[in-house]
C-alpha cells in the first residue's frame, strides 16, 4: 500500500479538523447547558505561561490550511496574528479551513512531493522539502495544539474523551 502525501497531510488535517470543530460545539453546547459565556473560555490558559485557548484554535488553522499555503507558496511563516476572535469566529476558522482543504484534489497536493520551501521565522530561513516540512514541523504542530484546545476544554469542564479527538476514524468499508 502507498501513502500520498496527499493522505498524510490533508486526509488527516480533515480528520483532526473534523474532531476539533466537534469538541469546540460540545464545549459551546456545555457554555450554554451551564450558563457559561463561551468568551471565557477563549482567553483561558492551561499554565500561565502558555498562551490561551484561541492562540490554540488558531495555530490548529494555520498548520493545516496555512501550511498547505506555505507549502504551495514555497515558504511557511508563524501566524502574523488575526486579531481577536471570539468563539463562534473560532467556529468559523475551523469550519473556513476545512472548506479550503475539502476543496483540495490528491493530485494537486501530490504534485508539491519533492518541492523545496523554507520555514521563514523573522531573518532566520529553515530550509525544508514540503514532505519533510508537513511531516516534522506541521503535523506535531497541529496536534499539540489541538490537544491542548482539547484540555483547556477538559479543564473546563467540558464532558470529552478520547473519541472527540481522534474524530471520524478512516476505517475500512
Amino acid at each position: 500500500m502507498t501513502i500520498s502525501l496527499y493522505d498524510v497531510s490533508v486526509a488527516s488535517f480533515l480528520r483532526t479538523l473534523g474532531a476539533v470543530s466537534g469538541f469546540l460545539d460540545k464545549g459551546l453546547a456545555h457554555c450554554e447547558a451551564n450558563g457559561i459565556d463561551p468568551a471565557t473560555l477563549v482567553e483561558t490558559q492551561l499554565k500561565d505561561d502558555m498562551l490561551p485557548f484561541m492562540f490554540q484554535v488558531v495555530s490548529v488553522a494555520h498548520h493545516t490550511r496555512g501550511a498547505i499555503a506555505g507549502a504551495k507558496a514555497g515558504v511557511f511563516s508563524p501566524s502574523s496574528g488575526i486579531g481577536t476572535l471570539d468563539y463562534a469566529g473560532l467556529q468559523k476558522l475551523v469550519a473556513d479551513a476545512r472548506s479550503a482543504l475539502q476543496a483540495m484534489t490528491p493530485d494537486e497536493i501530490n504534485a508539491l512531493e519533492g518541492r523545496d520551501m523554507v520555514f521563514q521565522l523573522g531573518e532566520r530561513q529553515m530550509p525544508f522539502t514540503v514532505p519533510a516540512f508537513l511531516m516534522s514541523f506541521s503535523i506535531p504542530n497541529l496536534h499539540f495544539h489541538a490537544t491542548t484546545a482539547y484540555d483547556i476544554l477538559r479543564q473546563a469542564g467540558v464532558p470529552l474523551g478520547k473519541r472527540d479527538y481522534l474524530g471520524a476514524l478512516p476505517m475500512k468499508a
